[in-house]
């Protein structure tokens, strides 16, 4: 597929939305592990982590799908090779972070022998419990959590990068899908 120059609206509209939802959910994961809440206060908001985390999953799909048959455009600004593969590194490590933090939490989940409950709308049963799959789920959604908080971080730190100090389009196409040519 030939490089476009920016990003389309529906790839706008896909990065904004899953960039909302993931640092949301980093932070109320967080607030859930580390918050001191009690027992019975956390059980209703780890329902509604694990219903807006399928949900993610579903949409994480859907925004790879659409990566996929769009491609990437190609850079804005000439940058050395190894930005050019870390950069690739961190978009596909983002896209991935995003479908296997909530992968992981569900297998965390049925595993140890509970359904996930979608808001009320379906359920994913509850399996029989498998120990060492159920803590592999946790770790793996502990370990993937803290490195798309990194990623994101980084990927914020590109982005303003290129805005402030290389002045180039890379913000600015995503923001508001300007090109070499103007607005798309």
């Amino acid at each position: 597929m030939p490089k476009t120059s920016t990003y389309d609206f529906i790839s706008r509209v896909n990065h904004w939305v899953i960039a909302l939802v993931v640092i949301g959910m980093i932070g109320f994961g967080l607030y859930l592990a580390y918050g001191g809440l009690a027992r019975e206060d956390r059980g209703p908001l780890i329902a509604i982590h694990k219903s807006i985390g399928v949900l993610v999953f579903g949409f994480g799909v859907w925004r790879v799908l659409w990566r996929i048959v769009q491609g990437f455009p190609a850079s804005a600004s000439a940058m050395p090779a190894w930005q050019e593969t870390a950069s690739k590194f961190a978009h596909w490590g983002l896209m991935a972070g995003t479908l296997l933090m909530p992968l992981s939490g569900v297998l965390s989940s049925v595993f140890r022998g509970r359904a996930v409950e979608v808001f009320g709308w379906f359920a994913i049963p509850a399996q029989t419990e498998i120990t060492w799959l159920a803590s592999l789920g946790s770790a793996t959604h502990q370990f993937v959590g803290y490195g798309l908080a990194a990623l994101v971080t980084v990927h914020v730190a590109a982005a303003l990068k290129h805005h402030f100090h290389d002045t180039d389009l890379t913000l600015k196409r995503m923001l508001r899908g300007e090109s070499q040519t103007g607005p798309s």
